[in-house]
């Protein structure tokens, strides 16, 4: 079997590629990356793409169609990847989250590829009551990063009832250690600063709710998509993934982390106004469709692994959210140093 990865030197994609090569050791795995992220790497004992049978680096924007010749499924992480990204670069994040990810379904769709996997977001439930959201619920997108997976999933509707088995994977919020870690994700941040501070600071009244799932149950659930028979949820599929155990408040997740690291104080602005995003999220159509999938990392479990890997990195950077594991930090700087426009395109490749 020959898999492709776009995006593959991100967050998910280093524990995805370890993971596919426990499961399918015969496969031949393919990344393709324009490498923003690629020098971010966290504590690993070897380049994550050592994994990997081929690494290929490119823009997904420019993806040549001849790639997926051969190719048995896609799985296509590749995105500017979260709120404070899509904001800074609005345009940019609409031409390579939804323009790019349609295009490539296409072209996936042409050449005979049997599954395409999208790495979608329960973001684009945005501000919702307190109802836990189905996939049959209206959607309430309020930046431009959800804007783009919604708009994704709407052309890749179109292209539904081919050859092509699509599934549109609507992940609850990343958590946890990865190769190349990100700290711009609330658990994650929330860690980092609990070990280099001592102080966790929710910004917001605390309030507001998010589903989250840790990297790992991100691969798994990679895993079974690549191999979805449309018999299982229809030629095109967008599924919530994630499980309702995972549903948690902000100040709660706060002081999940503050009682792993002693000492550890909670500050939360109970007078500021909630943060908008705020959203639960129902999974049973996942636990019906994907039983042998389902996730099983724990919020403790996420929390462990998070601090035994900064531990082992000796992490003690309270400025953190100024360092390469902040993605829009690291973007700005390419840009800054002239080698990356403000199109997100490399400016030093001759």
């Amino acid at each position: 079997m020959r898999i492709l990865v776009t995006g593959n030197m991100g967050y998910v994609g280093p524990v995805l590629v370890r993971h596919l090569r426990e499961s399918r050791p015969t496969a031949e795995l393919i990344g393709y990356d324009t490498g923003f992220f690629g020098h971010s790497l966290t504590g690993s004992d070897r380049l994550p793409e050592s994994r990997l049978d081929r690494q290929i680096f490119g823009d997904v924007r420019d993806l040549a169609p001849d790639l997926l010749d051969g190719v048995d499924a896609v799985v296509h992480l590749a995105a500017v990847s979260n709120d404070p990204m899509g904001n800074r670069f609005e345009a940019v994040t609409e031409a390579i989250n939804r323009d790019a990810s349609v295009r490539i379904a296409e072209i996936a769709a042409a050449r005979g590829v049997k599954n395409v996997v999208f790495a979608s977001s329960c973001s684009m439930y945005g501000s919702a009551d307190g109802s836990a959201k189905r996939e049959t619920d209206a959607t309430n997108p309020l930046t431009a990063y959800a804007r783009s997976k919604i708009g994704t999933e709407e052309g890749w509707k179109k292209l539904a009832n081919g050859a092509t088995t699509l599934t549109s994977l609507r992940f609850s919020t990343a958590c946890g250690f990865s190769d190349r870690l990100r700290l711009d994700l609330v658990l994650n941040d929330f860690v980092a600063c609990a070990v280099t501070t001592g102080e966790i600071t929710v910004l917001s009244d605390g309030s507001p709710w998010r589903p989250l799932i840790d990297v790992a149950d991100m691969a798994r659930a990679i895993d079974w998509a690549i191999d979805r028979k449309p018999d299982n949820g229809g030629s095109f599929l967008a599924v919530n993934t994630g499980r309702d155990e995972a549903n948690v408040q902000v100040r709660d997740l706060a002081h999940a982390v503050a009682a792993k690291v002693p000492g550890t104080r909670v500050s939360i602005a109970t007078d500021a106004p909630p943060d908008k995003r705020s959203y639960r999220v129902d999974f049973a159509l996942y636990r019906e469709l994907a039983p042998a999938h389902q996730p099983q990392v724990d919020l403790d479990t996420s929390i462990d692994r998070l601090l035994a890997g900064l531990r082992h990195m000796a992490f003690a950077d309270a400025d953190f959210r100024n360092s390469p594991f902040m993605r829009l930090k690291t973007l700005e700087r390419h840009i800054a140093s002239g080698r990356l426009g403000e199109d997100l395109r490399w400016r030093d490749r001759g």
